[in-house]
């Protein structure tokens, strides 16, 4: 069963916009445009309403001190809070474009930036708000503005078809950047949210097997009081065993006590056992105890062995190949007609373990994104029937690659049909002994 982190249900915080993000950016833009303007109106001598341009600027600042004090530095806005600041940024530029020349400025591109930052952070229905207040503005530049700052002896006009040029220059621009930054911000949060959802699996798993030792542990400390309370309840059965008031009593105390010291001595055997035993596992034990809870089913398991000259490697328990193998013969079991084969094979360098089923095999569309997170081999009108959302596949991917494998998926070749994914590891990685150690002398006669 796939462990799904609580915030994957939780979208609210996803969507919060750190402030101190955007007060910083602003900033960035304060500074540029003061020295765009400074440029323009005493490095060239350019006449435009500079006072009103340094007013739209000063607002942007009183913006950001105000945002600052206001609220603590970590503090992040919700969706229609990060809206409307990023609504106040695009209104502010395209006041500066309009006393400036509109979209025959060159920096008339900026009003895309806004959107940029929305479809990377913010909900759709945020963003499509925000670019349509982009191209609105932008529309209105393309006819209304004043002129661009220029020489005073000469005039300088823009062609019209430049300006709706430059129209559509921007408006592209805004829509894709915006899509590209939304899916690439919509991947990277999938791939975050599967790799804590494989940690957390793993930490289960590891967890698990650790309780044997805090079995262990607690053995021992309750080990010496009960033995106390043993023999007080013995001292105290052969002082008043005789007094039919206390005999009954007495005696229901020393069985719960024997009891106890049953139950204890049953935790320290397991441990014992799995520490000795089952700390380290052989190959095909490894196998065994990972198909077992697979096997009721109604799905037949045969496990294949393939010849070799060497001892089959003997392992650490490694609570992230039992789970990553245990989902690969799940999903097995899941898509197959009647029977699963698991083919286990191993020689010098490489150790092998191949999983195939009599199930439809892997659509082509699923198997180029093997993997991804939130994919199966299932249809998407299947994945919204089942509910699966592929991260198990994910999760087993990821943390069978951590232990050093490398995996492959395809379809079983024509006229068989199913499933078949190999995965190979350095026999390293799978044989604490080493695999010299490990070969069969040949025997003969000479």
């Amino acid at each position: 069963m796939t462990v799904f982190p609580p915030f994957l249900e939780d979208q609210s915080l996803r969507h919060r916009l750190r402030l101190q993000t955007l007060t910083r950016l602003r900033w960035l833009a304060v500074a540029g445009q003061s020295l765009a303007v400074v440029i323009i109106a005493h490095g060239y001598g350019f006449e435009f309403p500079e006072a009103l341009c340094f007013a739209l600027i000063a607002c942007s600042a009183w913006l950001n001190v105000f945002l600052s004090v206001r609220f603590p530095a970590a503090h992040r806005l919700p969706p229609l809070g990060a809206m409307a600041v990023l609504s106040f940024d695009v209104l502010q530029l395209s006041g500066l474009l309009f006393m400036t020349g509109g979209l025959a400025n060159p920096f008339s591109v900026l009003l895309c930036v806004p959107v940029i930052i929305s479809s990377a952070s913010q909900p759709v229905r945020h963003t499509v708000g925000l670019g349509a207040l982009s191209v609105a503005a932008v529309t209105l530049l393309a006819f209304y503005s004043l002129p661009l700052p220029w020489y005073p002896d000469s005039d300088f006009e823009v062609p019209f078809l430049l300006i709706v040029g430059a129209w559509i220059a921007i408006v592209s621009t805004t829509v894709f950047a915006a899509v590209y930054a939304y899916q690439v911000s919509a991947e990277a949060t999938q791939l975050a949210d599967a790799l804590v959802a494989t940690e957390l699996v793993l930490q289960r798993e590891q967890h698990l097997s650790a309780l044997d030792g805090l079995a262990a542990a607690a053995a021992h400390e309750l080990g010496t009081p009960l033995a106390t309370i043993s023999v007080v309840a013995r001292e105290m059965e052969k002082a008043l065993a005789s007094d039919p008031r206390f005999a009954d009593d007495i005696m229901l105390l020393r069985s719960q006590s024997e009891r106890c010291r049953d139950i204890l001595r049953r935790l320290t055997t397991l441990s014992t056992q799995d520490e000795v035993h089952m700390a380290r596992l052989p190959l095909g034990s490894l196998i065994e105890e990972i198909i077992a809870p697979h096997r009721e089913f109604g799905i037949a398991i045969e496990v294949v062995s393939g010849d070799s000259d060497l001892k089959e490697p003997v392992g650490r328990r490694n609570p992230g190949i039992i789970f990553g193998l245990g989902n690969l013969i799940e999903n097995a079991v899941d898509f197959a007609d009647s029977q699963v084969t698991v083919t286990v094979s191993h020689d010098a360098d490489r150790v092998s373990i191949t999983i195939d089923d009599d199930g439809p095999g892997f659509a082509p569309d699923v198997l180029t994104q093997i993997g991804v997170p939130f994919m199966n081999r299932r249809s998407r009108l299947d994945r919204e029937k089942a509910g699966g959302l592929g991260l198990g596949l994910f999760i087993a991917k990821t943390l069978l690659e951590r232990s050093g494998a490398t995996l492959s998926f395809a379809n079983r070749p024509l006229p068989a049909t199913g499933a078949h994914v190999q995965v190979r590891w350095p026999r390293e990685k799978m044989d604490v002994l080493g695999a010299d150690s490990s070969r069969i002398a040949p025997t003969g006669t000479g």
